[in-house]
């Protein structure tokens, strides 16, 4: 693991805490694209982190088992989770029998992998005709104040673009769900707090950028309520 991703296992209690969950159009999607209903399907959710992504293919009745290497991020899906398989391990060396699982899911973790390693590992546990879906949930940049947010970020941490989403080898079909959650702006903040840039900077140079933006934000929702806005973009590959 790069230390990049090791960073989030020291703040797993505000990952679960603040990041966002999924709408349930994207499993409807999953299950039109995958061909399939998610009810009675064997499902492993790779890089599952605490658990958001897990917990929702749980609750749509798939038999699912969780794929995670972090320690912290393991210790705080137990605590949340303790009804449902975890495994460690990670896409590039899945702990998983050959042809044991209808569906693979990499819910923001597929940039984290591989593909030379983890497309064929995703081909050897796969049943014949099963499907990897991989999604990404990102802020909706045709909502203004969200792309304005996003330019600020970018020219803090001096970084451009996002993480290489490509899937080699693979044919795959894909689709976009939009949707939006209200949330307390000190929760909009936390959010931001939980990902990895901010993580790796530390607590001052976290607390000057986010002492700034609460300001900006306070002007723009003087009731406390921030309404994030999210564009998911789903690829599905059928083997």
């Amino acid at each position: 693991m790069t230390k990049r991703a090791r960073s989030f296992d020291a703040a797993a209690e505000l990952y679960q805490a603040y990041r966002p969950g999924y709408p349930a159009a994207l499993f409807d999607a999953v299950e039109e694209l995958a061909g399939r209903p998610l009810a009675g399907a064997r499902v492993a959710d790779v890089g599952a982190g605490t658990g958001i992504a897990t917990a929702l293919l749980h609750a749509r009745g798939a038999e699912v088992v969780a794929v995670e290497p972090g320690d912290g991020m393991a210790a705080e899906f137990r605590r949340v989770n303790p009804g449902i398989a975890l495994v460690r391990g990670d896409g590039d060396r899945l702990p998983l029998a050959d042809g044991a699982f209808d569906l693979l899911t990499y819910a923001q973790a597929w940039h984290w992998t591989d593909p030379e390693r983890s497309v064929p590992e995703a081909r050897r546990v796969l049943r014949p005709g099963g499907a990897l879906a991989l999604w990404w949930n990102d802020p909706d940049m045709s909502v203004p104040w969200i792309a304005e947010q996003d330019e600020r970020l970018r020219a803090f941490f001096g970084v451009s673009g996002l993480p290489a989403r490509q899937s080699p080898g693979l044919d795959v079909t894909t689709r976009e769900v939009r949707w939006s959650r209200r949330v307390p702006l000190a929760a909009h903040l936390a959010n931001l707090t939980s990902h990895s840039a901010f993580l790796l900077l530390g607590e001052d140079g976290t607390r000057a950028f986010v002492d700034a933006e609460r300001a900006r934000l306070e002007s723009l929702f003087p009731d406390g309520t921030v309404e994030e806005s999210y564009v998911v973009t789903l690829r599905v590959a059928v083997f």
